[in-house]
């Protein structure tokens, strides 16, 4: 069972499941897992009550959270790596797990990140014993059918919304938009790459540098493009393969969905979103995920303060009693 809103747009959807088409697809991280729901999309009037926290599975029993101390000592470890390789980046993650509640309230939890994210793709699903909620207007990429131009964007930094950019943010968006371009390169056959200015992207309570890119391509390139393109370096870090390598070295636990992306296929387009502000829900507990690129500028105590900063997109958003 699955409920999700398009950016921009307030009309609640659901997949009506008759069919085999893949209307939605989430993909892990490591692409590893895949969560599909085929059938039509239809415009659904409310959420079925079915999907409650009485639907939610107990936590499993082996998940403690990294301390404060925990984390800062592999922030040390990991700008240590950055600078031994001359890495431009490195994108480590953590689960913030919160317990502090009775029962989780998932349709006002649910419209409650849709009223704070208007700007983002939102979705609430339960298949499986896997429950996650989350909203991020990360775009992977968006596929238009009938002109065959295919959207992406540059997204990374982070800070609060009334701070000033620094020099650390600016330099860490600017490897992310040289990647997409170069991808895009290897696909541009009669059309140039559009690329705008880098501009702000306002989220909730943060926000990013940003930067669009657009590029006619044919529909037969679309599944490769999107395997260049994932995972980004705002998610990974560059180079891709010895960044996504030293990930699985260094996090405590899979990043499950966590900064894979999500597929959503209608009649028009067929779009990507990167599932960042997410979180996994249990009867008992709230996985939340988060993360930030790590530079050979970066602070510790900072990268932490940023992951409790990304963490409350989704925990001030959810109705716990």
């Amino acid at each position: 069972m699955i409920y999700f809103k398009f950016p921009f747009n307030e009309k609640l959807h659901s997949i009506e499941e008759n069919s085999d088409k893949k209307s939605v697809i989430f993909k892990s991280f490591d692409q590893a897992e895949s969560i599909n729901f085929n059938g039509n999309i239809f415009e659904a009037s409310n959420i079925d009550k079915r999907l409650s926290s009485k639907s939610l599975i107990q936590e499993e029993p082996d998940f403690s959270p990294e301390s404060h101390h925990e984390y800062l000592e592999k922030l040390h470890n990991v700008i240590k790596i950055v600078k031994e390789n001359n890495l431009q980046k490195l994108v480590l993650s953590r689960r913030k797990i919160f317990k502090d509640f009775i029962e989780i309230n998932l349709e006002q939890s649910f419209k409650n990140l849709c009223q704070s994210y208007p700007n983002a793709f939102r979705y609430l699903f339960t298949k499986n014993g896997n429950t996650w909620i989350g909203a991020f207007s990360e775009v992977l990429g968006k596929y238009n059918k009938t002109s065959h131009e295919f959207e992406t964007m540059s997204l990374a930094g982070t800070i609060p919304v009334s701070e000033t950019w620094s020099t650390k943010e600016i330099e860490e968006q600017k490897p992310v938009s040289s990647y997409i371009r170069n991808v895009l390169q290897k696909f541009r056959k009669d059309s140039e790459i559009w690329e705008s200015e880098t501009y702000d992207h306002i989220s909730g309570n943060i926000k990013h540098l940003r930067t669009d890119f657009k590029l006619k391509i044919s529909a037969e390139d679309l599944d490769a493009i999107i395997e260049e393109l994932h995972p980004t370096p705002a998610v990974c870090g560059i180079p891709k393969d010895f960044c996504k390598e030293k990930i699985q070295e260094l996090e405590k636990f899979p990043r499950e969905l966590y900064a894979g992306f999500i597929r959503i296929e209608t009649d028009e387009f067929i779009q990507y979103f990167v599932n960042l502000r997410c979180a996994k829900l249990y009867r008992d507990a709230v996985h939340l995920f988060v993360g930030g690129g790590i530079t050979a500028q970066s602070d510790p105590e900072k990268e932490w303060m940023e992951t409790e900063l990304k963490s409350e997109a989704v925990l001030k958003n959810l109705s716990l009693f």
